[in-house]
């Protein structure tokens, strides 16, 4: 199965990086020689991805002068706009859904920094969803789901080793059928699939790093320049 699209979560507002992020949005601050936003882009058409929407709303014209409509080997891009106040990541992904041509689709937050190889996902999903998720960073150490075997399930069930979810996923439309328009997250859907059982996910434990806070920010351009310095 290959997939062919791909949504980029890039409409938030990014509070707790602010002062940075009142004059420039989240996906575009730099680590190491590139933005955020353009490390998943080039991974995403590495692994062959030939649409990528983007869900905007906060200086949602600086992402699109930035990446404009295409980028190499023709890839579409294409813009999702949202209210000012945005639609959080249920919603924004609902929302953008006219626009998404394959089913199932990749989605991925805009404010983490990985090198995950997208290609991993091409793969069937017999389920509504696919997760990957890492080992509990230091600012969620009780984590969101776990793993028994290729299943996620909830933290709640006695299953001995937590995990974080990752911000990347593959999802079925489907997922979204009896949503209504409008502002909601994500997680509670995927609460109600993973209790159903029909959500799947795998384990990564390469390089991945949450970039939603000062801290995590200055972590990121630091390990950056040690990659870069060291020739990886």
């Amino acid at each position: 199965m290959t997939i062919r699209s791909a949504m980029i979560l890039a409409a938030g507002r990014g509070e707790r990086l602010a002062p940075l992020t009142d004059a420039i949005p989240k996906p575009l601050l730099k680590v190491g020689p590139r933005c955020l936003i353009e490390y998943h882009r080039d991974a995403l058409i590495e692994a062959g991805i030939d649409q990528i929407v983007i869900n905007v709303a906060h200086l949602a014209d600086m992402i699109i002068e930035r990446l404009g409509h295409s980028a190499q080997n023709d890839t579409q891009i294409c813009y999702s706009r949202e209210p000012s106040e945005a639609l959080e990541t249920g919603g924004g992904i609902h929302n953008a859904l006219p626009l998404i041509k394959s089913d199932p689709f990749i989605v991925v937050n805009g404010d983490i920094w990985t090198d995950y190889n997208f290609a991993n996902l091409h793969k069937p999903l017999p389920k509504l969803a696919h997760l990957v998720l890492v080992q509990n960073p230091d600012h969620n150490p009780k984590g969101d789901f776990s793993l028994r075997g290729s299943d996620v399930i909830a933290n709640d069930t006695g299953h001995p080793s937590s995990l974080t979810f990752s911000g990347i996923g593959v999802y079925r439309a489907e997922l979204f059928e009896k949503c209504t328009p409008g502002r909601f997250a994500l997680a509670p859907l995927l609460h109600q699939a993973i209790a159903a059982g029909t959500v799947s996910g795998e384990m990564y434990s390469g390089r991945w790093m949450d970039v939603g806070s000062p801290v995590n920010l200055r972590a990121a351009q630091a390990k950056a320049e040690e990659l870069i310095k060291s020739g990886s």
